[in-house]
């Protein structure tokens, strides 16, 4: 039976009288439920308009997920708070009239629900409840989710249910508007998200930095738990070089995927995974798994060069991620990757900017300064020798000689460390010795003298340069204990016959000489 059924006896047509002033009721909910364009105040407008319009003391709409065939979230109409809190969980849907629904998705009226033998899984807490109408709303051929409604004094009738079904239509017109915007604007955001990325990854971030970004902004996104980048480890697993939590995120960093792991194979081949339960699915090995629920782990990787892995996990208890989460999610993550590989790219470029420069000065220091001090050197000591020993112009001339000696040996050692990459640690002896006294400069305040002899790079051995090193450290260290101190003068040499030999002298009072070997 409809409501527009004309062939009705005495007792239908006393029905069709009651049920006539609900028609504009029933066009007032069709026109209200797709005033709002945000999902959930929609949701909320539906199960409140198809209450009001049977007259059921308690509705509720269950919003079901495609995939799982369970329901993900319940908005109801008719219940107090302190009998929400009484019913205690939700039903998932799995049971009972709700899962009957959602396995057959057709409408289903009862005068008595608890005479039903489907009827089961309520909670001890849930209010008294026996006449049921259900009804499914569709969006375009999916299911989104089911009216439930209950208690109406004296029962649904199939012109109840012929109401419901025309509002259920019109509300799966509504939620399908509704999710178009949630889905336009949550794209713009994760748009917003990923430009905000780049520009920030191609302002000059450090590569820590630069992952951290990633990670705090994927997971403010994706509305996760935590953000994590995972790289991968010369072991063969991987390991959480970066973390972005609400809390301290210290136990989070250098947790480490074992080689062998299940999951370890698709992150390694750069294949996203998504996890239900991080915390009882055998796939995951990490000590700190148990804390988290829904996961997405999505690849870092651009041009076929594997990054590392974006891991956002939600917390135990949190809403799956839906197919749209995973798709924006997986984009992001890709240009991520880009926006990394370009932020290296553009950071070796200015590596190599840095070193053309150094290289160019050393070279002007070599072919220009050392150049010309040599021949002002040479001219001195004619000019000495032509003066004479004893002339007190002779002396001056010898002092200003060895100044020019000494200052060409600061120029090639200032020549050498150009040519050395700064970020690199050093290879060569001369460039160990350099670092020695550069890491001496920050506790004494100045940067010591050091002089080369001979070729110190060719002629000293290892083990050697190992002993020379450790005394170094040791007079650096003696004189940064003695007060004064403001000058240091270090001096390398090695003889043909593969001797090294280290004086370190101070400008003390009295001077400290320190000789290797002694």
């Amino acid at each position: 039976m409809t409501i527009m059924d004309e062939d009705r006896d005495e007792r239908d047509g006393t029905a069709e009288d009651e049920d006539a002033p609900r028609l504009p009721m029933l066009l007032e909910a069709v026109l209200s439920v797709g005033t709002d364009l945000e999902l959930r105040a929609t949701l909320q407008h539906i199960v409140d308009s198809a209450t009001e319009l049977t007259g059921a003391r308690y509705g509720a709409l269950g919003v079901v997920d495609p995939e799982r065939r369970r329901i993900t979230e319940l908005l109801t109409s008719g219940m107090t708070d302190e009998e929400r809190q009484r019913a205690g969980r939700l039903p998932d849907g799995h049971t009972g009239l709700l899962g009957v629904l959602i396995q057959d998705p057709q409408p289903l009226r009862l005068d008595d629900l608890t005479a039903d033998p489907r009827s089961s899984g309520v909670p001890a807490g849930h209010p008294e409840m026996h006449s049921f109408l259900g009804v499914p709303i569709r969006v375009h051929t999916e299911v989104f989710g089911n009216l439930y409604l209950t208690e109406k004094p004296g029962g649904f009738t199939e012109e109840d249910l012929s109401l419901l079904r025309v509002l259920a239509s019109q509300a799966g017109i509504a939620i399908g508007n509704a999710r178009l915007y949630e889905t336009a604007r949550q794209r713009e955001r994760w748009i917003e998200g990923a430009a905000a990325v780049t520009t920030a990854l191609l302002t000059g971030a450090s590569a820590e930095n630069a992952l951290m970004t990633v990670a705090e902004q994927a997971r403010i996104l994706s509305g996760a738990s935590a953000g994590v980048v995972l790289q991968p480890t010369t072991e063969g697993g991987m390991e959480i070089v970066a973390a972005s939590t609400t809390d301290d995120p210290g136990d989070l960093v250098g947790t480490t995927i074992a080689p062998g792991s299940a999951v370890l194979v698709q992150l390694l081949g750069g294949e996203p995974v998504f996890i239900e339960d991080s915390a009882n699915d055998p796939r995951m090995t990490t000590h700190v798994r148990t804390r988290f629920g829904p996961s997405m782990m999505l690849p870092l990787q651009s041009g076929g060069k594997l990054i590392g892995t974006l891991a956002l996990p939600r917390r135990r208890g949190d809403a799956p991620y839906t197919a749209v989460d995973r798709l924006l999610a997986s984009q992001f993550a890709s240009q991520a990757a880009l926006a990394l590989v370009l932020a290296d790219a553009r950071h070796d470029r200015e590596r190599l900017a840095v070193f053309e420069d150094r290289d160019r000065i050393a070279r002007d220091l070599h072919d220009l300064v050392v150049q010309r001090l040599f021949a002002t050197e040479m001219m001195l000591e004619s000019t000495r020798r032509r003066a004479g020993e004893s002339s007190d112009d002779s002396a001056l001339l010898g002092r200003a000689v060895d100044e020019l000696d000494s200052t060409i040996q600061e120029v090639r050692t200032t020549i050498f460390a150009l040519q050395q990459p700064p970020a690199d640690a050093p290879t060569s002896f001369r460039g160990k010795v350099l670092r020695e006294t550069g890491g001496a400069a920050v506790l004494l305040g100045f940067q010591p003298s050091v002089h080369f002899s001979g070729a110190v790079d060719t002629l000293v051995d290892e083990e050697t340069a190992g002993r020379l090193l450790g005394a170094l450290r040791g007079a650096l260290a003696a004189a940064h204990r003695r007060p004064g101190i403001g000058a240091i003068t270090v001096e390398v040499s090695a003889g043909d016959g593969g001797g090294a030999h280290l004086r370190v002298t101070d400008d003390g009072t009295p001077p400290t000489v320190v000789t290797w070997p002694t």
